[in-house]
């Protein structure tokens, strides 16, 4: 899903910055929301979010993580919009940084600034970060997708869903839809069309 390769050491900044990015997004919206949790936990801090063994994963095996931000749920004032809010902060942060990475882009080769590191480091931050968001909105426990869908849902549909199969083996259908190729086939069109969209946006502006 991520693409790695020979080029592989550029792809460092751009995977530390995704999951540093999204979840610090995921504490810093709990806390403006009246959770404290994440400040308690010392999650205000965006290194504080870095998994080495997760990082690690995702480097060798494709499917890595972070360090989940705790919350608690009964501090907002309505658990769903806040929990809805928090879900949606990361994938949000996550296009926000593909968004700058790409003015930075399209700067480098206005003003002829294009080092070959250069970019493929921000190149990778962009592609990365798309990426991640994506699959982060897909509805499959622990993603924040399920929780997004969870809020919205019924009070009946939602327990349902939490206690489905699909919950219960999160993890493992998550390795399947990596390692058989379909989560990439989902991903990939959509990855392209907004880089295509933010591309479009970035021409207009510069």
């Amino acid at each position: 899903m991520f693409g790695f390769g020979p080029d592989m050491i550029y792809a460092i900044p751009g995977l530390l910055i995704a999951l540093t990015v999204h979840e610090y997004a995921h504490a810093k919206v709990a806390d403006n929301l009246g959770d404290f949790t994440p400040r308690m936990n010392g999650r205000l801090n965006p290194v504080a979010h870095i998994d080495p063994i997760g990082l690690i994963m995702l480097f060798f095996a494709q499917i890595g993580w972070a360090k989940p931000v705790p919350i608690n749920l009964n501090n907002f004032d309505d658990w769903r919009k806040g929990e809805m809010q928090v879900s949606l902060a990361g994938p949000l942060a996550n296009l926000i940084t593909a968004f700058v990475a790409s003015i930075f882009f399209a700067l480098c080769f206005k003003y002829s600034f294009a080092p070959h590191w250069l970019i493929m480091v921000l190149q990778l931050i962009i592609i990365y970060n798309v990426n991640f968001a994506i699959f982060n909105l897909v509805p499959i426990p622990p993603l924040d997708g399920s929780k997004i869908l969870s809020s919205l849902l019924p009070g009946r549909l939602a327990y349902k869903y939490q206690s489905s199969v699909i919950n219960r083996y999160s993890f493992f259908i998550l390795i399947a839809l990596v390692f058989t190729g379909i989560l990439g086939f989902i991903i990939h069109p959509i990855s392209n069309f907004i880089i295509s969209i933010l591309n479009l946006i970035i021409s207009i502006i510069i």
